[in-house]
């Protein structure tokens, strides 16, 4: 990457299509804007309707566009579902520079020679995550360049999806008048942006609790060993409270984000509310007590799916325990149900970035990070004319400070 570069990241959820805009300088992020939309067409993680997904990406970009005053073209899309899948490969290559020295085509061949796998002809290659690198038999490289060998070698894993499902993101995009500059696994670039390098080391379980769906991610010996995806997420707690309430789903979903507590024993009684109700022209009180009532078990019902299924994936006795993140774990009393329900330590993550601090940005910013440290950024034209109207705004901002900084030490 150059010294400067501007990152786009979009991450179609679904309750919320996000768009983030990172600024790059010499390895340092930026969040410098930020665009959310009411997602529509999407249900349980997977696009349901292109036309409606498409409209939904579309304000989220011009929301993003009229925050910073730039004009978005290219962007790195998050991928998840539970069509995702692992495999392990290993590639092999002579190194080509006649003085032995490995370089950046070295390394690009070694990862292409992992990429000839046998597939299903209904799957495709997302990406490749390489685990360790080779020289000549001298294993646990983590990079290469700029050393001298003869043979270099690479284990990586293979991130495969759905045909199907892949090319349905990649037609909403492309309708939407943007051009995808990689796909990137939401679970992967969230794990990097959250997890400590001792955390990836002795095995830690990432846990995103969406809208629609939760993802698990296990990191173990520093890389992703294992991923899965639960058909459940803040939505069901969302249809209970509506089904309690006997009140309509938007007005469940507000009441939700306002008063929803995961414990009953952290609620308020004191913390009353009226809910239109269905087939009334009365509203009704209810209590943060009631409401958490029906929220507490649904959410205990989630933790336990969650550990059912880290435990089928082989990875219960986690020594790093588990890191929570997404928007569903914003609802206060998650943690303290994650811990009881778990039963071993339990955090929740978020990006600490400004305007970002918030565990349903992680994926998005997550996508920023990934690519700031491991792709090579080539914005088109248009692109890269428009990310220089942003720097140059920047530079003009910090020229302004720089002059009074200068007349008040000229005064004293």
């Amino acid at each position: 990457m150059s010294s400067n570069d501007v990152i786009v990241s979009l991450d179609i959820g679904t309750s919320k299509v996000r768009v983030i805009i990172g600024e790059v300088t010499n390895g340092a992020i930026n969040i410098v804007g930020v665009g959310s939309a009411e997602s529509e067409g999407i249900r349980k993680g997977a696009i349901v309707d292109i036309d409606q997904t498409v409209q939904s990406i579309r304000q989220a970009v011009d929301h993003a566009e009229r925050m910073v005053g730039i004009q978005i073209s290219d962007v790195f899309v998050g991928i998840s579902g539970s069509h995702i899948a692992l495999q392990s490969s290993h590639g092999v290559v002579a190194v080509s520079n006649e003085d032995r020295e490995i370089g950046d085509e070295d390394i690009d061949r070694v990862l292409q020679a992992a990429r000839v796998i046998a597939l299903p002809p209904e799957r495709e290659i997302i990406g490749v995550v390489p685990k360790q690198f080779l020289v000549d038999g001298l294993e646990g490289i983590q990079d290469p360049r700029g050393m001298i060998g003869v043979r270099l070698e690479v284990e990586a894993t293979i991130i495969t999806g759905t045909k199907t499902a892949i090319h349905n993101l990649k037609r909403v995009v492309d309708k939407a008048g943007l051009h995808i500059t990689g796909l990137t696994l939401m679970s992967l670039a969230a794990g990097q942006l959250t997890l400590s390098k001792d955390e990836k080391s002795i095995g830690t379980v990432l846990v995103d609790i969406g809208a629609g769906a939760t993802t698990i991610a296990v990191f173990e010996e520093g890389n992703l060993a294992a991923t899965s995806t639960i058909p459940i997420g803040g939505d069901f707690v969302t249809n209970d409270i509506s089904i309690g309430l006997h009140t309509q789903t938007e007005h469940a979903e507000k009441m939700k984000l306002k008063f929803g507590c995961a414990s009953i024993e952290d609620a308020a009684p004191e913390q009353v509310f009226k809910v239109p109700r269905i087939g009334s022209n009365v509203d009704k009180e209810f209590s943060q007590v009631d409401l958490a009532s029906i929220i507490e078990p649904r959410v205990e019902e989630i933790f336990h799916l969650i550990r059912s299924e880290v435990h089928r994936m082989g990875f219960g006795n986690a020594a790093g325990g588990y890191v929570l993140t997404g928007g569903s774990v914003n609802m206060p009393g998650v943690l303290a149900v994650a811990k009881r329900e778990l039963d071993t330590s339990v955090r929740i993550a978020s990006p600490e970035f400004i305007g970002v601090r918030d565990p349903s940005y992680t994926s998005g910013v997550g996508i920023i990070n990934y690519a700031a440290k491991t792709v090579k950024i080539r914005p088109s034209g248009n692109y890269r004319k428009s990310a220089s109207k942003a720097v140059a705004a920047t530079s003009e901002k910090t020229g302004f400070f720089e002059k009074i900084k200068n007349w008040l030490s000229e005064l004293i």
